[in-house]
């Protein structure tokens, strides 16, 4: 219980603090364990929510434009729906950039968030590295993660995503570009 106070030191008075305190002690939020030093500020606060559904960001390690490989990007994306992967969560949208992925999951109740990104990334490195005939990490350690709260969030967030391409010039209609997929659409 103390980690939580510690989470949310400054709000024990509030609504918010009250359901997050609930949903802990109900076993429906699972704090995130908190792996390196670096990149502290992305976990401070960071809980997983059960049923939840999240928009999370990963870029490769320094920027690395290691998905304008065909085969490389087709191998990744692969692993972004496989159910061996993703285990009990579902993916509901994803585009995968050159150097970054937004990826669109809902939890189920048995998940917790960063075992999912870690999952999802471990697969489709291990996959885009065979590829390219490397070894090593491919993905930075850190991501960055937003909890979605209304289904308008859910359609306009997986339209941003899909829109990445468009926006960052890669290609001049969306669905020109062959990595991406969301469910509504």
């Amino acid at each position: 219980m103390p980690a939580i106070v510690i989470l949310f030191a400054g709000m024990a008075r509030s609504y918010k603090f009250c359901v997050l305190l609930g949903a802990y002690r109900s076993g429906k939020l699972t704090p995130m364990p908190d792996y390196k030093p670096g990149h502290a500020a992305l976990r401070k606060g960071r809980v997983s929510v059960s049923n939840g559904i999240y928009m999370v960001t990963s870029t490769t390690i320094e920027r690395t434009r290691v998905f304008e490989n065909f085969y490389a990007a087709c191998a990744a994306a692969r692993c972004f729906e496989d159910n061996s992967v993703l285990g009990e969560a579902a993916m509901l949208a994803w585009v995968l950039m050159p150097d970054h992925a937004h990826w669109l999951i809902e939890l189920s109740e048995h998940d917790v968030l960063s075992a999912v990104v870690n999952r999802i990334k471990s697969a489709s490195a291990r996959h885009a590295n065979r590829v390219l005939q490397r070894k090593g990490a491919l993905w930075s350690a850190a991501y960055h993660d937003h909890a979605l709260r209304t289904e308008d969030d859910f359609a306009d967030t997986a339209r941003y995503m899909v829109a990445n391409p468009l926006r960052a010039g890669l290609v001049k209609s969306f669905g020109d570009y062959p990595f991406w997929n969301a469910i509504w659409l």
